[in-house]
């Protein structure tokens, strides 16, 4: 009698632990991208250079800072909590803050996200956007093609420099991202793989040229 009763309160513990992570979480992944979701509207509005949208990446810069300290608090006190417990929205929310944090951060749980990715906990095809950032934080190419730049002077998108260009939708297929020229439309972008191979050294030159 006594070891269903300490089963039934472990069990109600977790409970009431996961509902308040998971309010938690929620709070957060709002947080993160209220005013990110504002950002197109506003820089159609206004202009790139204007007044409101370096207000509106000022909040999100603050919204960043606490947000990441909160996860920072989950992920040393609990690790990367199971998706039983903060289902797919959470762990979700955790990877964007990781996402949009700095470079130190990324690289301090890259390897517990991908842990987690094994163990079935957060998603590959976000696991794909973090390596893929770090990558190229790292002054390395990226490996699925999700980063995408924007030229200062011409205004126009571009896919950032990206490993074996031939291959890419292989890779990303195993991680369960959609074919690279599927994505890219979303910023107007055409994918060739042979033009893109040839246009890679300008593109190098151009990003080193801007300080990345």
């Amino acid at each position: 009698m006594k070891s269903i009763i300490t089963i039934l309160s472990l069990f109600v513990c977790n409970f009431c632990f996961g509902q308040d992570l998971e309010k938690q979480l929620d709070s957060i992944y709002s947080d993160d991208q209220k005013y990110r979701l504002q950002l197109n509207d506003i820089e159609k509005k206004y202009g790139a250079g204007s007044k409101e949208l370096k207000e509106c990446w000022q909040i999100i810069r603050e919204k960043d800072s606490v947000n990441i300290i909160k996860v920072r608090a989950i992920i040393d006190q609990y690790g990367w909590p199971s998706a039983d417990i903060i289902r797919k929205k959470g762990s979700k929310t955790l990877f964007l803050v990781i996402q949009h944090a700095d470079i130190e951060t990324q690289e301090k749980y890259l390897p517990i996200m991908r842990e987690a990715v094994k163990n079935g906990n957060a998603a590959a095809s976000q696991l794909a956007l973090l390596e893929d950032r770090v990558a190229l934080r790292r002054n390395k190419k990226q490996i699925y093609g999700s980063q995408i730049g924007k030229d200062p002077d011409t205004k126009l998108y571009y896919v950032r420099p990206l490993e074996d260009p031939d291959h890419v939708n292989e890779r990303r297929a195993s991680v369960g991202l959609e074919k690279l020229e599927k994505y890219i439309k979303y910023w107007d972008l055409k994918w060739d793989a042979e033009q893109y191979k040839n246009d890679l050294p300008a593109i190098e030159a151009k990003e080193r040229s801007m300080g990345y």
